[in-house]
């Protein structure tokens, strides 16, 4: 399983295109989506409802694909105040 971290070089707002690609070469969709998924959960400080906003998906999804994540031994954030 490849483990892929993706993040914007400090001071930069986003990735372009050509940057993100080659990062993501050698992994999965369903890899892509995990990280992409732990990663916006990371940054909305695991507030569920805002990370299945930024995301485009219902809460009901999110919550589905983190009980998956979680029963596979994958680490979850958790919500912070």
């Amino acid at each position: 399983m490849t483990t892929v971290h993706v993040a914007a070089p400090q001071g930069a707002q986003f990735l372009a295109p050509n940057q993100i690609v080659p990062l993501l070469i050698g992994a999965t969709v369903d890899e892509v989506e995990r990280e992409l998924v732990l990663q916006t959960l990371a940054r909305c400080d695991g507030n569920r409802t805002r990370a299945a906003r930024v995301l485009g998906l219902s809460v009901r999804t999110l919550r589905n694909k983190i009980r998956i994540y979680a029963a596979s031994g994958i680490e979850v954030p958790a919500y912070h105040d």
